[in-house]
């Protein structure tokens, strides 16, 4: 359904149009026959009549002059356009249908009309051809939120028609130009969740025994919370390829999640696994750079570190453990360096930023540091309402699982 914002953007399509409803030139009329000065005299004045009931914001009594503007001058686009805008947002979509097909035939350069066109004959059923005006008129529409509503009826098409592919081009523009707006990123995760269901149906049809087919229900299984299981369906991949690409790493994220301290030896001897089978997972490096940190080995996880950042410039989870590791060795200027790098990458950061501010305080930058500090307080918040959210979902992403530091 189209929204109310959506309804005032257009609504105000007929008054800007209307003006010019009796000045029809030969460019839009094709073949229509010269009027008679009465005729002429009797469509301009059920035009002002339109006009004026709009301005009074009675749609319901411009409607009849409209079709009286159109029976006398059936090729008068802005007529035509009008009437089906405003029959349209009446719901009476199978009226609309033919009103706005005849502008956009008339004058196919109107894209907004073609894209409401298109959402009324989805409307109607009518979905070939409410596919084929949304996708000509989507990729010329400039209002956003008119775009984004557009974009997300075509996609309901897609997805209705198993046109998943389709559906995924139009999420990965709305996506770029509206990204705050929650219809677009449910529809993304919807549309997402269904191509991967359909590529798991297809796996375990052609490979159910497969390593890829087990690394798949490890997947299923970490989303759903149960990491036994997933842990059981790894160990099955690698036994079945232990060159299973991303494999190794995935394993050992789960091990190392764990309390248990053979599980976390066993997660170190996973990363270094995936080292060997791929020499360039920046992950794994910086996955071991983190442990040696942690047992006190400075220099064997500076060396880690420092190879993920190389491996991975834009890792900012690579460059806030190795600016950890410079302010421990007392390289505050290199530090400040790489944490300003990071948020960055990810402003989002609230351990960045902290320790940003802290830098920047011993530095007697005192409002760069009391900026980091507010926006520390910020993501922190939004990081422990994410955290509840996830734990009520049985989900907890590698981004939540940083430690946050202690304020001083």
């Amino acid at each position: 359904m189209i929204h109310k914002a959506v309804l005032v953007m257009l609504i105000v399509l007929p008054i800007q149009l209307l003006p010019t409803i009796s000045q029809t030139s030969t460019s839009t009329v094709t073949s229509q026959t010269i009027q008679q000065p009465s005729s002429q005299t009797e469509v301009q004045s059920h035009a002002q009549a339109a006009q004026q009931y709009l301005r009074e914001h009675r749609p319901e009594l411009a409607i009849p002059e409209l079709q009286k503007v159109v029976a006398l001058e059936p090729n008068n686009v802005e007529a035509r356009a009008n009437l089906g805008v405003l029959l349209f947002f009446r719901g009476e979509y199978k009226d609309a249908v033919p009103q706005l097909h005849a502008a956009v035939q008339l004058q196919p350069n109107l894209s907004r009309i073609q894209a409401l066109l298109g959402i009324a004959e989805e409307h109607t059923a009518d979905f070939p051809h409410a596919r084929e005006d949304l996708k000509a008129s989507f990729p010329l529409l400039e209002d956003k939120k008119f775009k984004s509503q557009a974009g997300l009826e075509l996609i309901g098409i897609y997805t209705q028609t198993g046109d998943l592919d389709q559906a995924v081009n139009i999420i990965g523009q709305l996506q770029k130009s509206d990204p705050e707006n929650p219809e677009v990123q449910y529809a993304a995760y919807r549309t997402y969740a269904d191509l991967a269901g359909e590529s798991m149906l297809n796996l375990s049809l052609i490979a159910p025994d497969s390593a890829q087919m087990h690394q798949v229900m490890a997947h299923e299984e970490t989303r759903l919370g149960n990491n036994a299981g997933a842990i059981s369906n790894y160990r099955k991949a690698i036994a079945i390829d232990s060159h299973l690409p991303g494999v190794h790493y995935e394993l050992a994220e789960l091990l190392n999640a764990s309390d248990d301290v053979s599980a976390k030896k066993e997660a170190e001897q996973e990363y270094r696994t995936a080292l060997e089978v791929n020499p360039m997972d920046e992950k794994s490096e910086s996955r071991l750079g983190e442990i040696d940190a942690q047992r006190g080995d400075t220099a064997k996880a500076f060396q880690e570190y420092s190879k993920a950042v190389e491996l991975q410039p834009s890792d900012s989870d690579a460059k806030l453990g190795l600016a950890k590791l410079l302010i421990d060795m007392n390289q505050n200027a290199k530090a400040t360096a790489l944490l300003e790098q990071t948020i960055q990458l990810d402003p989002t950061n609230a351990t960045a930023h902290y320790r940003l501010g802290m830098l920047y305080r011993g530095a007697g930058r005192t409002e760069d540091a009391k900026r980091e500090i507010v926006l520390y307080k910020k993501y922190k918040a939004m990081k422990e309402k994410l955290r509840a959210i996830y734990k009520e979902m049985q989900i907890q992403p590698q981004q939540m699982q940083a430690d946050d530091p202690v304020e001083k």
